[in-house]
């Protein structure tokens, strides 16, 4: 992939009113995110939950510097940037009717794990629910599978750490971009996820230049 290709597949998501429905039909329709941009309006009017407005909008899309600067932040912080259509995309996502169009991610685990579970729990946790977390999660050590969670109090925390406890790779999906951590409690837990897991999230970074 080359500089170009990354550029327009971040502007793809910075257009208003392209969410990802919109962005799927049309790198469905023409391949690529530069194609769409060098598409002309009538063609791209045609195509199903485009219509002329949404057209009109990418026509006279003009905030590629954000698109910039959020590359410059990945590469400076050593974040992969997963399109839609690459290879190393979470390919379970694509099922979905709406994947989302970019994923920052950040770590060393496999996203297309052959065996993963997904653990998320309530935030006021019980002594019972944090046991059987812990106990479940040791009792499937052995089975090379990857554990996700969202990096929460309570559940979500207990099972990140129990993770790493048992030596099983974890990813933290995260609400926020990867240039925060919330909460702030788990920054050392984060840190730890990264050199046995990672973190992964459809949000940029906080953008304070519109």
């Amino acid at each position: 992939m080359n500089g170009n290709d990354l550029l327009y597949q971040l502007s793809l998501t910075l257009i208003d009113d392209i969410g990802a429905v919109q962005a799927k039909n049309l790198i469905e329709h023409f391949g690529d995110a530069n194609a769409v941009f060098k598409a002309k309006k009538k063609e791209l009017s045609s195509i199903e939950g485009i219509g002329e407005i949404r057209a009109s909008k990418i026509k006279s899309f003009d905030h590629f510097n954000e698109a910039e600067q959020e590359i410059a932040f990945c590469e400076k912080h050593h974040i992969e940037i997963l399109f839609l259509t690459d290879h190393n995309y979470p390919t379970r996502l694509l099922n979905c009717y709406d994947p989302p169009t970019i994923l920052f991610y950040r770590g060393n685990a496999d996203v297309n794990n052959s065996k993963i579970i997904s653990i998320i729990g309530t935030r006021n946790n019980t002594d019972y629910g944090k046991q059987i977390t812990e106990k479940f999660i040791a009792d499937i050590q052995s089975n090379n599978i990857l554990i996700v969670s969202g990096l929460a109090f309570g559940i979500d925390s207990i099972a990140h750490k129990a993770a790493l406890h048992n030596n099983l790779p974890t990813i933290g999906v995260l609400a926020h971009g990867l240039d925060t951590i919330y909460p702030s409690q788990h920054k050392l837990l984060a840190k730890e996820m990264l050199l046995n897991g990672g973190l992964l999230t459809e949000f940029r970074k906080k953008n304070k230049s519109r």
